[in-house]
């Protein structure tokens, strides 16, 4: 079960029993202050030859697009940034030779060194700005303002380690190459706190900073066509669902790209699950692409990859523990998963499409034998390829 490391507390006495908390998925109203970024010119460079004559160098020079710079995501639900922020950014009409999105998480709860600045209020386990559980980390593109708007595309689906820093770079050719122009991106994190500071941090959050790398150029793919198709957590009464989606003239190859991560703490004694439902749970997913089935179990078992253990004295006596996950137990850290793990990025699967023909495909999905208020965050994104 998913378990936070207790730590001593300098000139305090030890904590209390480690109390468990379910990392839970929830559709919150999109507040956050919206910012406008603006397109970072660039100026071709010039070289000279052995002659002394100037000749223009035809290379584009790279640039960033800066999305947030240590933005807050706050717990507290009465602030603008609550769980969110967002950012409206302008990437070009392209062709995009690679696009990158950086995406640089910190956290206030490690190195443990802060503390001594940062003392946890009287009474309290943990700093008040300390986040010190695993949460859903996802970064989406145009989110819908209205019910029948399309969903979001997700951009990456990752989890946050148990109160520990992390970095990933993601390649956004294709989607900025097929999705040219200004778009709405949000990073979202559940981040919740704990009032009384007893297991996690009393008003505990994150702060992000992510940007665009942009290198404009030949397409290294002819992209026609990006199309969201779902984007959401899988309802009950948990039957199939199924989108369909146009593919245009001249593809000549189609994927759908599906994401899936399992969560939550609902009882389950089922012999497919080893902890709470449905974060623990091997559950059978059933992908169709114009009826052709894919069944599979997506499961992650590299977890323990994500915990080296380290000892530290910077609270006063020594605390091993997880350097890539600092705050959570040893034993939890390194857990299998339903398909993700703390403080990682989960991949999507890709789904070819057997027979890309232009005019109308279809997909859909179900999940097996999921408990009751069990919960499955998934996104599905058809791409479009030509020659």
């Amino acid at each position: 079960m998913r378990r936070l490391l207790v730590l001593p507390l300098l000139l305090l006495a030890a904590c209390g029993d480690t109390q468990e908390a379910t990392n839970t998925t929830a559709n919150t109203t999109d507040t956050a202050a919206d910012t406008t970024v603006d397109t970072e010119g660039s100026a071709a460079d010039t070289t000279v030859d052995t002659e002394g004559s100037a000749q223009a160098d035809t290379t584009v020079a790279p640039r960033t697009l800066t999305l947030w710079e240590s933005a807050r995501i706050t717990s507290d639900g009465s602030q603008p940034n609550f769980q969110n922020v967002v950012a409206t950014a302008d990437w070009g009409t392209g062709p995009f030779e690679r696009v990158t999105l950086v995406m640089e998480l910190e956290t206030t709860c490690f190195p443990f060194s802060r503390w001594l600045d940062d003392r946890p209020p009287a009474g309290q386990n943990w700093p008040p700005l300390c986040d010190a559980f695993d949460r859903n980390y996802e970064v989406t593109m145009d989110d819908p303002e209205n019910p029948e708007a399309p969903p979001a595309v997700e951009l990456v689906r990752a989890i946050t380690p148990f109160g520990g820093p992390l970095r990933f770079e993601i390649d956004v050719t294709d989607i900025a190459n097929g999705l040219p122009g200004s778009h709405r991106f949000r990073t979202h994190i559940t981040t919740y706190a704990d009032g009384a500071g007893q297991v996690s941090g009393s008003n505990g959050g994150w702060n992000v900073t992510g940007r665009l790398e942009i290198q404009d150029g030949p397409a290294p793919r002819k992209v026609l066509g990006v199309f969201p198709l779902y984007n959401g957590n899988y309802p009950e009464p948990y039957d199939q669902l199924n989108f369909p989606f146009t593919l245009p003239e001249g593809t000549t190859r189609a994927e759908v790209q599906y994401r899936v991560t399992g969560h939550g703490g609902t009882a389950d004694d089922s012999s497919t699950c080893i902890g709470p439902a449905e974060e623990f749970c091997k559950r059978y997913h059933h992908v169709l692409v114009d009826g052709d089935e894919t069944v599979y179990r997506p499961w992650r078992q590299d977890c323990d990859t994500l915990c080296t253990e380290t000892t530290n004295s910077d609270l006063g006596q020594p605390i091993t523990f997880c350097l890539e996950n600092p705050m959570g137990s040893i034993a939890s850290v390194r857990a299998p998963r339903a398909n993700w793990c703390p403080g990682s990025v989960t991949p999507p699967r890709l789904f070819e499409v057997a027979t890309p023909t232009a005019g109308e495909h279809s997909f859909g999905f179900f999940i097996e034998s999921v408990a009751q208020s069990g919960g499955w965050r998934v996104s599905a994104v058809a791409v479009a390829y030509g020659e």
